[in-house]
């Protein structure tokens, strides 16, 4: 059980069929962690739903906003809310159950001893459940691009499953960041690394989304890999997204929990 002041942040955009429970059972399992669900004015009603919820339970948030404004924005929204709140530790999750809210323990427990964790697929241990072969490769390529384009051996560049300790948001040049969507992990996560920050990954099982639909378009992939490109460039042209000498990239062997 966390003890530890942390602040889960959950991006959500028509996810009625999922917020509800997945948010009651981060609270009821985690008495010290806060939810703060960041809703893009779901036409479903998401935001209705979680304010109701923020009414009766003290440690789920609401932020509301005009309009579907992006992955990046939202998680840079939530950032933002987590230093102005003193947050210690801020984890990003994905609405839809993909990322099992048992393995926050692991993540916050990493974090104690790095910078980053991230909640990895592809470390030993982690898994994919349910994905299609098409989906399973395109992230498999995703991943082995950003690898090769950064130079940095992580396995799972594009985990939106993440624990970032509150000394690197306070250090993180968020204006400096050029993507909004999913590649906006990757970018977020390269600059971690050039800023000397130690990255920790701890194994997950990724299972696909129970309800509701899928917001990874073909666009947001394709922008992903344009997004490896100019970091790859930027690190052959200009040296500015290489991990910092002291930097080690430290791999936790633990087991997972699907």
């Amino acid at each position: 059980m966390l003890r530890l002041p942390t602040l889960v942040v959950i991006p959500t955009y028509n996810e009625r069929e999922n917020i509800a429970a997945l948010a009651g059972q981060i609270t009821a399992s985690n008495p010290h962690c806060d939810v703060l669900v960041i809703d893009d004015d779901s036409p479903d009603g998401t935001g209705t739903i979680v304010r109701t919820l923020a009414e009766r339970n003290g440690q789920i948030h609401l932020l509301s906003r005009s309009g579907k404004l992006g992955l990046g924005t939202a998680y840079c929204a939530g950032f933002a809310y987590a230093l102005q709140h003193n947050f210690e530790y801020i984890v990003t999750m994905d609405a839809d159950f993909s990322h099992d809210p048992a393995r926050l323990d692991a993540l916050v427990s990493a974090s104690r001893q790095c910078d980053v964790v991230i909640g990895s697929r592809y470390t030993a241990g982690g898994q994919i459940e349910n994905w299609p072969w098409l989906r399973q490769q395109l992230s498999l390529n995703a991943n082995r691009l950003a690898r090769l384009a950064i130079g940095v051996d992580v396995k799972d560049w594009t985990s939106g499953y993440r624990c970032y300790r509150r000394h690197v948001l306070e250090k993180l040049p968020i204006d400096a960041i050029h993507s909004n969507g999913y590649s906006f992990l990757v970018e977020v996560l390269a600059m971690c690394l050039a800023l000397g920050y130690q990255v920790a990954e701890v194994p997950i099982t990724f299972v696909d989304r129970r309800c509701g639909r899928s917001k990874l378009s073909r666009v947001e992939i394709y922008k992903g890999m344009v997004t490896l490109v100019r970091l790859g460039l930027r690190r052959c042209v200009f040296g500015r997204v290489r991990p910092h000498p002291g930097n080690r990239c430290k791999v936790s062997r633990g087991s997972s929990t699907g």
